[in-house]
C-alpha cells in the first residue's frame, strides 16, 4: 500500500510540475533578434532586435558598413539567407496579401519597414513600434529574413519599393527575454 500512495505522490508532483512548466511556456514569445551578415561584395553587419511591447512590437536596429543615405528595410518570407545574394530569402513577408506601403500606413505587407538612414559614417539606427508585425501565431516574424537593401524604398513601387540588391541578411530567432 505505501509503494501505492508514493506512486500517487509522485505522479501528482510530476504533473505539478509539468502544467508549471506548460503555463511557463505559454507566457510565449517575448524577444527576438537577427543577426546582419553581409552579401557578397558588400560590406554590411548588424542587429536587429524585436521586443513584445504594449501596442505591438518594438523594433530597433543598428547597422553598420551602409553608403551614406536611405536603405530599403524589410522582412522577407523565408528564413533563408544562404544564397550569396539573399534572394534565397524571397520576397517581403505578406501574410495579408497587401499592396507594398510605407511602415506607417495601414495597407502595407507586414515586412514593410521604410529605410534605415545611414549617416556619413555608413551607421544607422532605426527605432519604431509596430503594430502589425507579430512574435507569435499565424503572422509571426521567427524564422523570417531581415533584410537591408542598397537604396532607398520608395514607399510605392510594386511589389518591392525598387530598393535594389540585397545587402545584408539575417533570420529572425526567438532571443532569451
Amino acid at each position: 500500500m505505501r509503494t501505492g500512495i508514493l506512486f500517487v505522490v509522485v505522479a501528482a508532483a510530476l504533473a505539478v510540475g509539468i502544467d508549471s512548466g506548460r503555463a511557463a511556456d505559454d507566457a510565449g514569445v517575448t524577444k527576438a533578434v537577427a543577426v546582419l551578415s553581409s552579401t557578397k561584395g558588400h560590406d554590411v553587419s548588424g542587429t536587429v532586435t524585436f521586443t513584445k511591447v504594449e501596442g505591438g512590437v518594438k523594433i530597433v536596429a543598428d547597422v553598420a558598413g551602409l553608403t551614406p543615405g536611405k536603405h530599403g528595410f524589410h522582412i522577407h518570407e523565408f528564413g533563408d539567407c544562404s544564397a550569396p545574394d539573399a534572394m534565397s530569402a524571397g520576397g517581403h513577408f505578406n501574410p495579408h496579401h497587401m499592396p507594398h506601403g510605407a511602415p506607417d500606413t495601414s495597407v502595407r505587407h507586414a515586412g514593410d519597414f521604410g529605410n534605415l538612414e545611414a549617416d556619413e559614417s555608413g551607421k544607422a539606427h532605426y527605432e519604431r513600434v509596430d503594430s502589425v508585425i507579430s512574435l507569435e501565431g499565424a503572422d509571426s516574424i521567427i524564422g523570417h529574413a531581415v533584410i537591408v537593401h542598397e537604396k532607398l524604398d520608395d514607399l510605392k513601387t510594386q511589389p518591392t519599393g525598387n530598393a535594389g540588391a540585397r545587402v545584408a541578411c539575417g533570420v529572425i530567432g526567438v532571443a532569451k527575454p
